[in-house]
């Protein structure tokens, strides 16, 4: 697959799924397929949305070497090539950084969502060497992601240094360093995937797709919001949005000054909606009955189908 081929998957929302565990905290690969293919046969396939397998909401820096390849394994084969999978991997040096890489590659994941090895403190010739290696080490896509919560910034002029490098094909954007608006010049060369401002602001510029909640949750609502920004229809998308958002920011703030770890509130909208993973891996802590009463009140109210 060459990188326009690549290119036209990383598109619209992008699911960041939860990984499922048992009662002892193990990867549940049966439900994992499970949900694979539900998540699949309620659109999220290629040309619509990405499912996203272990980045941070869905716990993928808890899990080990020999746990990543085996979910990724898992959810390929359940997703029976509909959909575009992507791999998140992050903070490892070149060397194991490339062994994961190629891992993913052989077991099917379209590209991979890569975070710099921020224990190192790179600078940005440390960050250039990196996603050059990389690049040149396999043939699937590359979107370099970082987080303002890691104080490992990449400047404009890196991300415009890695245009030659090709398979670099999408830019995680939150504006970690200069403008919202300063990554959208490099839109010709690579996707851009909003992490910030929401789909409105990432389409009127000329972006391609963005990190959301709740695409894995209810499928329906941010495949519309998409449609609607591919419509140009701009108002509407941003009130159905904000109808969602709002209320949901507010329980996940609530959850995240008791218990950290970005799964939490995530795996709660799951068991709400009758399609329960699990809890996160200790030492974040599991949403609350009180919580979960609440979570259900705000989705009954967005006329969602909660059990």
């Amino acid at each position: 697959m060459n990188r326009d081929e690549v290119k036209k998957l990383i598109v619209g929302p992008i699911a960041t799924v939860p990984t499922p565990f048992d009662a002892d905290f193990e990867v549940d690969h049966g439900r994992m397929a499970e949900l694979t293919k539900w998540w699949v046969a309620n659109g999220l396939v290629k040309g619509k949305s990405v499912i996203k397998v272990a980045a941070a909401m869905g716990e993928g820096p808890m899990l080990s070497d020999d746990e990543l390849p085996a979910l990724l394994r898992t959810t390929v084969q359940a997703a029976d090539d509909k959909a575009a999978i992507i791999l998140g991997l992050g903070y490892k040096d070149t060397k194991r950084t490339i062994d994961d890489a190629k891992r993913a590659q052989d077991l099917g994941a379209i590209a991979l969502q890569v975070v710099p090895p921020i224990f190192n403190l790179p600078t940005q010739d440390d960050i250039l060497r990196f996603f050059s290696d990389l690049s040149d080490a396999i043939e699937i896509g590359i979107m370099v992601y970082v987080t303002k919560s890691m104080h490992t910034p990449i400047y404009m002029d890196t991300y415009r240094k890695m245009v030659d490098f090709e398979n670099i094909v999408a830019i995680k954007w939150g504006a970690v360093v200069g403008e919202y608006e300063d990554i959208y010049e490099l839109s010709d060369r690579f996707n851009i995937i909003d992490n910030g401002k929401g789909p409105v602001s990432c389409h009127k510029l000329g972006g391609h797709g963005y990190i959301n909640h709740t695409v894995d949750i209810h499928p329906p609502h941010e495949l519309r919001v998409w449609e609607l920004c591919q419509n140009k229809e701009y108002d509407a998308a941003q009130a159905l949005i904000d109808s969602v958002e709002v209320p949901l920011n507010k329980i996940f703030a609530k959850v995240g000054e008791r218990t950290g770890g970005q799964g939490v509130a995530k795996k709660g909208m799951m068991a709400a909606m009758g399609r329960p993973c699990g809890d996160s891996r200790p030492p974040s802590g599991a949403i609350t009955d009180e919580e979960m009463a609440e979570l259900r009140d705000v989705l009954r109210g967005f006329g969602w189908p909660v059990p």
